[in-house]
């Protein structure tokens, strides 16, 4: 199979996974908005502090990990190209606070028992496996961010594209408080387009193209149920 027929079973995967996430699909609210900024900032750590960089520790492309290392410090160091020097999760927090949380209560808050479950889940599928198997967990979600996946505005604008939309209308914030939406947008469609081209390629060079495509699949998943959990514990805030 080329490069080409890996990238289009992916893209399927991946459209699949956009079209039927209840996360994409059901009204974003105030109280699953504040979860998702105190799960989130701990998953943006979590992911790029550890379990990102046991993939490119198992990578043995010189150039391609330390591609994947830059991106990881963008998330959690500074992001000087997107985020004037921040870290992605400081954004976040930023956010956070135009969106009614305290700054303490952001920093305070634990993994819900689902975040664990994802990150244990992940954990087995970045830490133990090949690392092409690896590098798509790596990049599968941020894919999302990319137009083109799903039905609706998800499909129109990418993920954050659309959360940019639906959070501005809710909280009634400006394109510039919702920095961490739009920076996510550029971000993601750069890394995610180095890692996806780079999972075709290697997948079809070593003969993994369906091993590649099944984990794609089975992390995804994982990302359903991560994003199920912070919707299922905003949901139980409302009085």
């Amino acid at each position: 199979m080329t490069a080409t027929g890996v990238v289009k079973r992916l893209d399927e995967v991946v459209d699949d996974f956009a079209r039927r996430a209840r996360f994409f699909r059901e009204p974003m609210t105030p109280d699953r908005a504040r979860t998702f900024v105190r799960q989130h900032r701990l998953n943006t750590r979590q992911r790029n502090s550890v379990l990102k960089l046991r993939v490119a520790t198992n990578c043995p492309i010189w150039d391609l990990r330390v591609r994947i290392i830059a991106a990881c410090a963008e998330e959690v160091i500074a992001d000087h190209a997107h985020g004037g020097g921040r870290p992605h999760w400081q954004i976040l927090e930023e956010l956070g606070t135009r969106i009614g949380l305290g700054l303490d209560e952001i920093r305070a808050a634990e993994p819900l028992p689902s975040t664990l479950m994802c990150w244990h889940a992940w954990d087995g599928l970045m830490s133990n496996r090949h690392w092409l198997e690896g590098l798509v967990a790596n990049t599968c979600a941020e894919r999302v961010n990319v137009p083109g996946y799903g039905i609706g505005l998800v499909r129109e604008q990418g993920w954050f594209g659309m959360e940019r939309d639906r959070w501005g209308k809710l909280f009634g914030l400006s394109d510039d408080q919702l920095e961490f939406f739009g920076l996510h947008t550029e971000a993601d469609i750069e890394h995610s387009n180095l890692g996806w081209h780079a999972v075709a390629d290697h997948a079809a060079r070593l003969g993994m193209e369906d091993a590649a495509v099944e984990a794609c699949r089975v992390n995804l998943i994982v990302w359903e149920r991560y994003l199920d959990g912070i919707a299922e514990a905003g949901d139980r805030e409302r009085p």
